[in-house]
């Protein structure tokens, strides 16, 4: 039996800095070769043996919600728990999950791409009464680096995490595998009833509670700007091409048609609201 059956995804921001003055789509929902960027994630978590997926909503939650619904196959079981704060940090969507969740829990962000085996290598791993962060050591290959988390290590230690960081040597992926003590310290970290991921992750990691896990050569992507998401596509193209697509294949036959796309070169449709059809 898998250890970790239960995930939480922050979805909560209004994503102005991929999408503009777009008021029309939701970031999760921007194509990517294609596909809903948040398939991929959906796909990962299901191949990777989650049964339960918590999403946090706050921007447009309404929408947000409907929206995903419709994307949801068997197997997985969605939970929507509302933000009313998500104009505050990330720290405070994760605690917005605080009284929905038992045990460790995998956490990502709805914005990222990341290889299947990233996941799996993160579980398989983890240490479920430490805090674990995939990190990358890659530092050329990151698209934006004064943009990325920053992460200070000693071995597989988290010693230090931050974006204005000048000593690093590696990158936050955005994907962790999470204790309940979480909670507390996020709590803990609260300054004007607001507190960033990052501030969480900073106190365990001075309690000696934060490790880190190498993605080796596996490959992610953050998404948040247009930028950002031409390279992913670019990518993940690439990728396509050499049959390198544990990522791109995890998914299920909702992906193929957009597979089919990108090989015709038919890359870039034009973004909707998700809801459109159905409104």
């Amino acid at each position: 039996m898998i250890a970790v059956a239960e995930a939480v995804i922050l979805m909560a921001g209004e994503g102005s800095r991929l999408r503009g003055s777009d008021k029309t789509f939701l970031k999760p929902f921007v194509p990517v070769l294609g596909r809903p960027l948040i398939c991929y994630t959906i796909d990962a978590l299901i191949h990777a043996g989650i049964k339960k997926a918590n999403f946090i909503v706050g921007y447009q939650s309404d929408r947000m919600t409907t929206a995903i619904k419709q994307l949801i196959p068997s197997g997985l079981e969605p939970s929507f728990i509302e933000n009313c704060e998500w104009q505050k940090q990330n720290g405070i969507s994760v605690l917005a999950a605080a009284n929905h969740i038992t045990s460790p829990f995998l956490l990502t962000m709805s914005d990222h791409l990341f290889d299947q085996s990233i996941v799996n290598l993160l579980l398989r791993n983890a240490a479920l009464d430490e805090l674990n962060l995939a990190i990358d050591r890659k530092l050329d290959s990151i698209f934006d680096v004064d943009d990325a988390m920053k992460v200070q290590t000693r071995g597989d230690r988290i010693l230090k995490i931050g974006k204005d960081l000048t000593v690093y040597d590696t990158i936050d992926t955005g994907l962790f595998v999470c204790p309940l003590d979480i909670f507390d310290y996020l709590e803990r970290v609260k300054r004007d009833g607001d507190c960033s991921l990052a501030d969480g992750v900073q106190l365990m990691a001075s309690d000696g509670k934060a490790r880190a896990v190498d993605i080796g050569d596996a490959w992610w992507q953050d998404i948040d700007t247009p930028q950002m998401l031409a390279c992913a596509e670019t990518q993940l193209r690439s990728r396509l091409a050499r049959g390198d697509i544990d990522m791109a294949r995890a998914g299920s036959d909702r992906g193929n048609h957009a597979e089919n796309q990108a090989r015709a070169g038919n890359n870039h449709p034009k973004m909707k609201d998700p809801l459109s059809q159905a409104e």
